[in-house]
């Protein structure tokens, strides 16, 4: 019996995803984008600063990261509160050192209750982006679009009043959104987003209410899931995001600049047998001359004119 012809048409059969938000392409065969100062790899760091209430939040997911062991669990909570009080200190110093700016996805909860740790994140320079309420802001698309929307503006006008500057970016926890997410962000003027990792490059995200700049944050490049899922060392890391800086500065040689993008967390990479292996990688890069270490907005404004 011939299979009946219907089950061989696919209306959405085409390259790239089952939606109208971007055009799929291949990255040479975009126009190439040119970094200030003629750098060849922008360097992206990215650090998570996160605060994780001590009751985990299940709905609509247990965000990474989370308590682990019945509440209350202190071991874990304060572990994390290490990254906060220790850990992040230690990645400023590292960060001045080499003359690095950085972009901090913040949860508003680090801003409601150590409005300190903002100040000397502003005093120092870097970037602030919006990083939901707390670690039980996860969002999904079981999520009410009412309480999504309130969970964006929370964390955009808290993080606006302590800072001072209203965030252009948005990481939201685990790079998870809801089909309503871009749409969102758009309608409460953020400017880019780091949660689509399809990319190496910026490029512009459609939706019904307007245009945002998708600017990809590797999840396999991060210190999360190398160090800690990967149960790799330190120095390993530190290898890996050479040999990833190398083969990009290679590519970019063909005429386009590339982004290596670094996730870091201070409870993880901020603990004193690795933060010297990150140490050596900030080192290293800041002899490239071809590096140049940006803030995500000032990638978005450089690649701005071709993507």
């Amino acid at each position: 019996m011939a299979l009946d012809q219907s089950y061989l048409t696919y209306p959405k059969r085409r390259h790239g995803m089952d939606h109208d938000h971007y055009g799929w392409s291949s990255i040479d065969t975009r126009a190439p984008i040119a970094w200030p100062n003629g750098k060849q790899v922008a360097v992206w760091t990215v650090v998570d600063l996160e605060w994780f209430p001590i009751v985990a939040g299940d709905k609509p997911f247990r965000a990474p990261g989370h308590m682990q062991t019945p509440y209350p669990d202190y071991r874990h909570y304060t572990a994390r509160d290490y990254g906060t009080r220790v850990g992040f200190y230690r990645m400023l110093d590292a960060f001045a050192a080499v003359g690095a700016k950085v972009s901090v996805a913040a949860n508003s909860a680090i801003a409601e209750r150590y409005p300190s740790i903002i100040a000397d994140i502003n005093a120092a320079g870097h970037e602030i982006i919006a990083h939901s309420t707390d670690m039980n802001g996860t969002i999904a698309s079981g999520l009410d679009e009412a309480d999504e929307r309130a969970l964006i503006t929370q964390s955009l006008d808290t993080l606006e009043r302590v800072s001072g500057k209203r965030p252009r970016g948005w990481l939201s926890i685990a790079r998870s959104q809801s089909f309503n997410t871009p749409r969102l962000l758009v309608e409460a003027g953020v400017e880019y987003m780091c949660d689509w990792v399809n990319d190496e490059l910026p490029y512009r995200f459609t939706t019904t209410a307007g245009a945002i700049v998708n600017v990809p944050l590797s999840h396999e490049l991060s210190d999360r899931q190398i160090i800690v899922a990967q149960q790799n060392s330190a120095e390993s890391y530190v290898e890996q995001m050479i040999d990833a800086f190398d083969l990009m500065e290679r590519e970019s040689a063909g005429g386009s600049g590339r982004m290596l993008a670094l996730n870091v967390t201070p409870y993880i990479l901020g603990l004193p047998y690795r933060i010297g292996a990150f140490e050596t990688l900030l080192g290293e890069l800041a002899k490239r001359p071809t590096a140049w270490f940006a803030t995500g907005s000032e990638i978005v404004d450089a690649a701005n004119p071709v993507i």
